[in-house]
């Protein structure tokens, strides 16, 4: 029999993955899974299924943080997106579209919306595939609560996807091309891959700078905004690194030192560019690698400008 270390390690990327999208933070999903080790390390009683017993404890604790998690997000400045994974550890082949769609940054903001238990009971069953006897052991509901906390929180998920879902064969080539023409600088370039309503959303919370309000909307507005950025970063050594984020095509931006100063996901649809997210807060990208003094990237980036 493996030892208990052994099962917990088999588990542990299915446990991140499940506290990741009930909570939308690394680190508060580290937390939980280390949390769900204590437990199960302090438990003399070997349980039936080592996996459903886990997953219900990092389910109830991941519930439980996000509970008080809420409260603070309330108070956040400005826009509030999840910490950028870059990486999801979980796979399973006969869920790969289900888990590439719930762990985007469109999909963890739709969950936002859910109540703590909704948002459980939808991981655990539309995304991870679940029997209802398991969820309703985790979330401490009876069975036919849980099937109604799932129809519920699916009607709500539906409601929010954008219509027109991209092939990823083509949204892959789509961000190629888009961040070559970002690096070129060229308005006209950029505003052929950016859907008229595009937006551009910044989440700083506070702790960096952010596009006035943290949102630009409208083609035009945001292709100027991207094509004056793009040179003065490059001057001041700063480079774009392509890199799959949250299960999209995204970026990390890097000073000349190779700091973190944010991340880019794209949302596309259509054949366009719907939505740029930036995080931009630094306590939202220690996991990514050491972060820069954004501050001092956009003083030395306008100075550049400028000069």
């Amino acid at each position: 029999m493996p030892s208990k270390d052994e099962q917990f390690e088999d588990l542990r990327p299915l446990l991140f993955s499940i506290a990741y999208r009930i909570l939308g933070s690394v680190s508060e999903a580290e937390d939980a899974v280390q949390d769900t080790w204590l437990r199960y390390a302090a438990t003399p009683v070997e349980p039936v299924s080592t996996k459903a017993y886990l997953s219900a404890v990092v389910t109830r604790i991941a519930v439980d943080v996000l509970r008080s998690a809420r409260r603070r997000r309330e108070e956040y400045v400005g826009p509030w997106f999840p910490e950028p994974l870059l990486s999801d550890p979980y796979e399973d082949p006969e869920r790969a579209a289900e888990l590439a769609d719930s762990v985007s940054m469109a999909a963890l903001l739709l969950l936002e919306r859910l109540s703590p238990l909704e948002r459980a009971a939808f991981v655990l069953r539309e995304v991870f595939g679940f029997g209802f006897a398991e969820v309703a052991a985790a979330v401490g509901r009876s069975e036919a609560a849980c099937r109604q906390l799932v129809v519920r929180a699916r009607r709500h998920m539906e409601a929010g996807r954008p219509r027109f879902a991209a092939d990823r064969r083509e949204r892959d080539e789509l961000a190629v091309r888009f961040f070559d023409a970002f690096k070129d600088g060229d308005v006209e370039e950029l505003l052929e891959f950016l859907a008229a309503d595009v937006q551009l959303v910044g989440d700083a919370g506070g702790q960096a700078p952010q596009w006035g309000r943290g949102l630009i909307a409208g083609a035009v507005n945001v292709a100027r905004m991207l094509a004056g950025l793009a040179e003065p970063f490059a001057r001041i050594g700063g480079v774009v690194e392509p890199h799959e984020v949250n299960g999209q095509p995204g970026a990390i931006f890097r000073d000349a030192d190779g700091r973190v100063v944010n991340t880019w996901t794209l949302d596309i649809a259509d054949g366009r560019i719907q939505t740029i997210r930036a995080v931009v807060n630094p306590d939202k990208l220690h996991h990514v690698g050491p972060v820069a003094d954004a501050w001092a990237v956009v003083r030395d980036a306008g100075a550049a400008r400028r000069s």
